[in-house]
């Protein structure tokens, strides 16, 4: 898969801090143009955290062995943009590294079209409540 044809991409950045990620998805513009919009970033320690959900979310959208390198975005498929996409909003603000592992887990096993329904939930302007719901069941939170 090209980064022209992907629904979602993720970018791999370096920060003071650590290695970080933005995740972007496709969507059209006023002008009717496909557009790559940020839709989160992935803190350092949420990067760390779930890193095996990133791999495995660019090897499955490939289909071939990929590093997650610096600089160039790395195309994903819709259901594993969707995973990654859930794991990037129930990250934010969060700083308990087991959970964050624990919730990345959950997702990496999560079916990509329960994920694209909570996505959807999650990205309306009313998301608040449905990002703390999702925390709670992919036990991010207790």
């Amino acid at each position: 898969m090209t980064i022209r044809k992907a629904s979602f991409a993720l970018r791999v950045v370096r920060r003071n801090t650590g290695d970080a990620a933005i995740l972007y998805r496709r969507s059209l513009t006023e002008n009717q143009e496909e557009r790559l919009t940020r839709i989160a970033a992935i803190s350092p320690l949420a990067f760390s955290a779930g890193a095996g959900l990133l791999r495995e979310a660019v090897r499955k959208s490939t289909n071939e062995p990929t590093k997650l390198s610096y600089g160039p975005f790395h195309p994903l498929d819709p259901d594993w943009g969707a995973r990654v996409a859930c794991y990037a909003l129930v990250a934010v603000g969060l700083r308990n590294a087991g959970r964050l592992h624990k919730a990345a887990e959950n997702l990496r096993h999560a079916d990509g079209t329960e994920a694209a329904w909570w996505f959807g939930i999650m990205n309306r302007q009313a998301g608040k409540r449905a990002i703390r719901a999702l925390r709670i069941l992919v036990e991010a939170v207790k």
